[in-house]
């Protein structure tokens, strides 16, 4: 997914938070409030895969293309280190 595409997702993103936040005040149905908290985070786990499958595509890459393993060990344990604070 490209920068535009990742923008435009996130800024619908944006525009959920915001109808989450009337609908609160609305004091609407509690269901419908969750579901739409489902959506987003279903939307932001999207946008997540994008820009994980970005950093591979190219930081990643470029680190295995250099050859210099010191950069690779780097980026490879940056990667290890952000999925696990996501399981804690």
């Amino acid at each position: 997914m490209e920068q535009e595409a990742i923008i435009k997702r996130l800024n619908r993103i944006e525009g959920q938070v915001r109808g989450i936040s009337r609908m609160v005040e609305e004091e609407r149905y509690c269901i419908d409030i969750l579901q739409q908290m489902q959506a987003i985070k279903s939307a932001f786990a999207k946008v997540e895969d994008a820009i994980l499958k970005d950093h591979s595509a190219t930081c990643i890459e470029s680190a295995i293309e250099s050859g210099d393993a010191k950069e690779q060990r780097k980026k490879f344990t940056e990667l290890v280190d952000l999925m696990s604070k996501v399981k804690s």
